[in-house]
C-alpha cells in the first residue's frame, strides 16, 4: 500500500480556521477528486463533520472515531488510526485527508505528499499542517497557477515521494 497524505496549506502551514478549509479554491478542489477518486480516503471524525454533503463520493470513506457507537452512512468507522491501515493493506493507494492530529499521527509513516500550497498567510488559522522535514523527500511534481476569478489566491501544486 502507497500511504498518502493530501493537504491544502498555507504559506505557514495553515490548514483550516472554525472546522472549515482557509479558503474557496475551486482548482483544488477539482484536483483533491481526481487524485483521491476511486481510492479510499480516511479522516478523523471533525473532518468528516465539515464535509458540506456527507461521504466523499466515488471513494471508500474511512472516519477515525473513538466512539464505539458511531455510525455514519456510506462510510466505515474505526476505533485508530492503526487499526484502519492494518485494514487497508490490500489497498493500492489511501489518502489521509485530515485533520491535524491525524496528520501529526501518520507524517512519518506517509510515503507520499499531495500539497496545495497556497501563496498566503493566514493570520486567523487554528489547525496546522505539521512541519515537514523536506530534506527526507523529493519533488517528483510542481505546477504553479495565478489567482483568477475563481480562485482567490495563487497556489501550487506540489507532489512529493519520501527519499
Amino acid at each position: 500500500m502507497i500511504l498518502s497524505i493530501i493537504v491544502a496549506i498555507g504559506k505557514n502551514n495553515e490548514m483550516g480556521k472554525n472546522g472549515d478549509l482557509l479558503c474557496h479554491l475551486p482548482a483544488d478542489l477539482k484536483h483533491f477528486k481526481e487524485i483521491t477518486s476511486g481510492h479510499t480516503v480516511v479522516m478523523g471524525r471533525k473532518t468528516f463533520d465539515s464535509l458540506p454533503n456527507g461521504a466523499l463520493p466515488k471513494r471508500k470513506n474511512i472516519v477515525i472515531s473513538r466512539n464505539p457507537e458511531l455510525k455514519i452512512e456510506n462510510a466505515t468507522v474505526y476505533p485508530s488510526l492503526d487499526y484502519a491501515l492494518i485494514k487497508l493493506l490490500d489497498e493500492d493507494e489511501v489518502f489521509i485527508i485530515g485533520g491535524a492530529q491525524i496528520f501529526k499521527q501518520i507524517l512519518f509513516d506517509t510515503d507520499k505528499l499531495y500539497l496545495t500550497k497556497i501563496h498566503a498567510e493566514f493570520p486567523d488559522a487554528d489547525a496546522f499542517f505539521p512541519p515537514v522535514d523536506y530534506s527526507q523527500w523529493r519533488e517528483t511534481g510542481r505546477e504553479t497557477f495565478p489567482a483568477d476569478e475563481k480562485n482567490p489566491y495563487s497556489f501550487s501544486f506540489i507532489e512529493l515521494e519520501r527519499i
